[in-house]
């Protein structure tokens, strides 16, 4: 954060002026080419803007220079898409029913593999909700045949063999199924180490690239689980150096670079398409690929309106008009229809796309933006819910708070339609404590006190925003969340909590040094070099890492623990916008600079379709 405490507010005309942005630079463009972006700055900076008043004083701002919209709303209003047609509905509803089919027709020699495999495509391919039922009657088969040594290929098969008992360990696991890790011990050799031979076969490297994405899904004090990582990767990296680039060596890059934390279902659905007819060469793989591809682009066409809609809302609210914060509603919309890609859940998408938005909007204002008094102002007015109470705010103030004031309404509008409840409160109480940690953390930088690393991280798990962006949209959906159930979701469960906690420290590591560098000295690397005298920025780094570790295999557990409470889909929705925000650090910090990663997968995952 970078606050200037107790300066008079600016007249409303000289602020209007200096809000103004710069006329859009982007144009309608063909689809297949990115929008042209001149960049301000490659890395935000900052620079002090004056800006006059009536008066003799004057406010002093310091605006970090964030590149503009990418994605102007003109370029957005003029997609296209022929996908709508009933005819592609049509087919793709002929071959759920040939899919469904296939599900029956396998033998028993690899009959186990075959299920698990049917199952792992039709979910890395993003079409698994057509599915449901022959999902689980493929699991329960499977989980039958489940024992303390694991399972082979098939039903009859004598030995069990690593490359099916760690597929089905991790696709049993993530269903609920109760599998124990230990059944990796039964894959060791004598000295203790996963046995494998001198020459890197296929169906080896095979077994080991699903030993690691078990490996992915561990829970706390799993030490077989932390080996098969360790032995499955070092095994992996030399392996794909040595391989001929073919879908197997993608398969390993691709998993390797996203893993399970950082892994973003369209965008799997979206590189697995084209490799998926080599991975089941032994199954009549030409009918889900052409279903996956219709499904991917039917629902590109309502991702084509719900964007739309989505920029007009962005251009109407007059966010345009402010050139010191970021606009990043498309790359968040982008997240949501990444996790989440059920035509019936338009509110949970865009719910999630404007509060991430107003969560950034608000973010800049504090750090950078607004001045002490005018802090506190929005503060209290924040807590008192009411549109009189932006009497007193400065004229672009005004503006945000009726913005945030009736989009969390209107969410609760469309909660209201699923829980058949009002819940403004629950939505209120979140706001309330996002922006009371919001103050806090200004009135850190403005007596420049540094917390100890305990006190900030607490802190800022709240004001990282994720109750914020989480809770109203989950409540859209159609699953009824009570009170008791609910408080098992959101601040302070111990759900949310890990969620928050892995957030702000792997947001920290990507963001400090862009922090530090305009004044904002509070960060969890910081404040742990500051509570340990002598520990270096790389100590820190380490410690943070470590932490993050950890917390993911509590996080892990939280959302696969047997729950009678919580829905499993409730837990999943708010696990999967972890994984999607989480991508966004996957590199550095893309949401301060839309990296190239960002940019590319809004291309491939939004607004190109997949060639038919």
């Amino acid at each position: 954060m970078a606050l200037v405490s107790g300066a008079p507010l600016a007249s409303r005309s000289c602020l209007n002026k200096s809000l103004i942005s710069s006329t859009h630079e982007l144009k309608p463009l063909r689809r297949t080419i990115l929008p042209t972006l001149r960049w301000k700055s490659a890395t935000p900076s900052i620079n002090m803007c004056l800006t006059t008043s009536n008066s003799v004083d004057a406010v002093q701002r310091r605006i970090a220079n964030h590149h503009s919209n990418l994605w102007d709303d003109d370029f957005i209003q003029s997609l296209s898409t022929p996908y709508e047609a009933p005819s592609y509905r049509e087919r793709a509803e002929r071959l759920i029913g040939e899919v469904k089919e296939m599900f029956e027709s396998m033998g028993p020699n690899n009959d186990l593999l075959q299920r698990l495999s049917m199952v792992e495509s039709v979910e890395r391919l993003g079409i698994d909700r057509h599915f449901k039922n022959e999902i689980k009657s493929a699991l329960d088969y499977v989980y039958s045949h489940w024992n303390e040594k694991g399972i082979g290929c098939g039903r009859d098969s004598v030995v069990s063999d690593l490359n099916s008992t760690a597929l089905a360990l991790r696709t049993l696991r993530l269903h609920g199924y109760p599998v124990s890790s230990d059944v990796l011990e039964h894959f060791k050799d004598q000295k203790g180490r996963f046995a494998c031979s001198s020459i890197k076969t296929e169906g080896e490297i095979r077994s080991l690239l699903n030993l690691f994405r078990a490996s992915l899904v561990a829970f706390p004090n799993e030490k077989v689980m932390e080996e098969a990582e360790i032995f499955s990767t070092t095994y992996l990296k030399e392996a794909v150096q040595k391989i001929p680039v073919s879908s197997l060596s993608r398969q390993i890059e691709y998993n390797m670079e996203y893993g399970w934390h950082t892994n973003l279902p369209r965008l799997e659905a979206r590189n697995y398409m084209g490799d998926m007819i080599h991975e089941m060469s032994y199954m009549n793989a030409e009918k889900l690929l052409e279903l996956a591809k219709l499904e991917f682009n039917i629902f590109h066409s309502l991702q084509e309106r719900e964007l739309k809609h989505l920029s007009r809302w962005w251009k109407d609210s007059g966010f345009s008009q402010l050139n010191f914060v970021r606009h990043r509603h498309v790359e968040y919309y982008t997240l949501a229809s990444c996790i989440d890609i059920d035509p019936k859940h338009s509110a949970f998408r865009l719910g999630f796309a404007k509060m991430c938005h107003l969560i950034t909007v608000l973010d800049d204002i504090y750090d950078t933006f607004g001045t002490m008094d005018e802090l506190k102002l929005f503060t209290a007015a924040i807590k008192r819910w009411d549109p009189s109470a932006t009497e007193w705010l400065p004229e672009y103030m005004k503006g945000v708070y009726m913005v945030v004031y009736e989009t969390v309404n209107e969410m609760a509008g469309e909660a209201k339609k699923s829980q058949g409840r009002d819940t403004i409160n629950y939505a209120r109480q979140a706001w309330e404590a996002y922006i009371d940690s919001y103050m806090k953390e200004a009135e850190w930088i403005s007596s420049g006190c540094l917390p100890t690393f305990e006190e900030y991280y607490e802190n800022g798990k709240v004001s990282f925003g994720y109750q914020i962006s989480v809770l109203q949209p989950i409540l859209t959906l159609d699953v009824p969340l009570p009170h008791h159930i609910l408080q098992e979701i959101i601040f302070p469960s111990r759900f949310n909590g890990l969620a928050s906690g892995i957030l702000r420290l792997k947001g920290d590591t990507r963001c400090y040094q862009a922090d530090r560098a305009r004044g904002e000295e509070a960060s969890c690397i910081s404040c742990y070099m500051n509570d340990n005298p002598g520990a270096t920025e790389e100590d820190a780094l380490n410690h943070i890492h470590a932490m993050v570790n950890e917390l993911m295999k509590e996080f892990n557990w939280e959302l696969l623990k047997p729950d009678n409470n919580v829905p499993v889909s409730s837990k999943k929705h708010a696990f999967d916008i972890t994984r999607a925000v989480h991508h966004g650090y996957k590199y550095r910090d893309g949401y301060s600079v839309a990296n190239n990663e960002i940019k590319n997968l809004v291309i491939t995952t939004v607004l190109e379709p997949v060639p038919l």
